[in-house]
Parts: structure tokens; C-alpha cells; sequence
């Protein structure tokens, strides 16, 4: 067998198996797995039949249900991560970077929905489990310098007010759209319209991306406070 070829293990259901293969679906199947029930209501025998796998595997690449729940939580911050370093920030003029950021973070949640069920579950455990990773801030550091730059530059050519921490804008982008889809089911209720029609979520990104650069607009037009 060539040496270039990838080691190939069983899955224990009598089919050779890529053992990075074998390890993505069981991730995959995780993540909505805990998604859709959080991490109480997840079942491992649930998960791995979803992969194609069994309960030894998953055990054998993620040791136990609590692992493989922080196993889901680093990929998922990994994975909206990597998309925002696709998203060339510094490579834009300020002010288009900052509109592409929010239209982002919103599309994301859009398209990602399982992002919001995950970190509810983790909230509700104190991020008890992201707490033991080495991982997450490592993961996380980079897109706050990135806004960091952006906002420098955007302050040098007079079209962001000064003093504004990049964390603190960072929660706040987050946080207005958050918000939206972590209420979703109940602000739709109480106030009688779909917010999730396609209407509905164009208005609410215009909204945040307006919200965002009025914020970073300089005070009485000019660049200092």
C-alpha cells in the first residue's frame, strides 16, 4: 500500500472507514444533534448513528459526550472565524470593511442557525465547557485585531469617531444580531409578523448595518471626540 495513502480504519459496522472522514461526520452529526436538543437532551447513540458510525468510534476520536460537545463548540467558532478572515477586512476601504463585517455577522446567523442553539446551550452551562479550551481565544484574538485596524484607519481618515474599543463594538454587532434570531419565535408572536420572511431580514440588516456606522460616524462631523 502506498505511503501516501491515508490510514483506513473500521467503523465497526464492517466498512473501512477515513479516519479524518470518520472523525468530520461524527463532528457534523454533533453539531446538529446539540443543536436541536441541547446538550442534556443529546443522545450519543443518536449521533452516531447519524454518522455512520458507532459509540466506540465516537469515543475512540472524542472520548466522551462532554468533550465531543466541546469538540462541536471549538469547530463552530473556528468555522465563523475562518469566514470572517475571508472576509479581507483590512484589504477594504473603513467604511466599506465595516459594512461588510455586519452584513456578514447577519447573513451568518441567517444561514447558520445552529450557531445561535449552540451558544444558548453554553450559556446555559456557565461556558463551562469553552472554559477548558486553549483554543477559543486563540481562535477569537485575530478578528479583534483585525477591527482594531480597521477602526485605526478609519479614525486617521476622519470617518470614524475616536475612542471606540474594538471588543466593545464587536459585542455590540453581535449582540443587535443576536438578538433578533436568539427571540425570533417569541418577537414574531408578540408582534404579529414574520420576522423571518425575506422582507423581514432585509429591513433588519439595513437597520444594524445603520445602527453600526451611525455609532461610528465622528461626533458633530469631526474625527475626535
Amino acid at each position: 500500500m502506498s505511503s501516501r495513502k491515508r490510514k483506513v480504519v473500521s467503523n465497526g459496522n464492517g466498512r473501512g472507514r477515513d479516519p479524518q472522514r470518520t472523525r468530520a461526520s461524527i463532528l457534523q452529526a454533533a453539531t446538529e444533534e446539540f443543536s436541536r436538543r441541547g446538550l442534556g437532551g443529546a443522545r450519543v447513540d443518536a449521533i452516531a448513528e447519524r454518522a455512520g458510525a458507532n459509540k466506540r468510534m465516537l469515543y475512540h476520536y472524542f472520548g466522551n459526550k462532554e468533550e465531543l460537545f466541546l469538540a462541536v463548540m471549538e469547530n463552530t467558532y473556528a468555522h465563523i472565524r475562518s469566514r470572517e478572515e475571508a472576509l479581507h477586512l483590512d484589504d477594504l476601504p473603513p467604511a466599506q470593511a465595516m459594512r461588510r463585517l455586519v452584513r456578514f455577522t447577519f447573513r451568518y446567523f441567517v444561514s447558520n442557525p445552529h450557531f445561535i442553539a449552540l451558544l444558548n446551550s453554553e450559556n446555559l452551562h456557565r461556558a463551562r465547557h469553552i472554559r477548558q479550551s486553549p483554543r477559543v481565544k486563540a481562535i477569537n484574538s485575530p478578528l479583534i485585531a483585525a477591527l482594531g485596524r480597521v477602526l485605526r484607519r478609519g479614525r486617521t481618515a476622519g470617518l470614524f469617531r475616536s475612542g471606540v474599543d474594538p471588543l466593545q463594538l464587536y459585542l455590540s454587532i453581535a449582540g443587535v444580531c443576536y438578538f433578533y434570531f436568539s427571540n425570533i419565535h417569541t418577537l414574531s408572536t408578540i408582534f404579529d409578523r414574520n420576522l423571518l420572511a425575506r422582507e423581514a431580514l432585509a429591513a433588519r440588516e439595513r437597520h444594524v448595518v445603520d445602527v453600526i456606522l451611525g455609532y461610528l460616524r465622528p461626533l458633530n462631523g469631526a474625527g475626535g471626540r
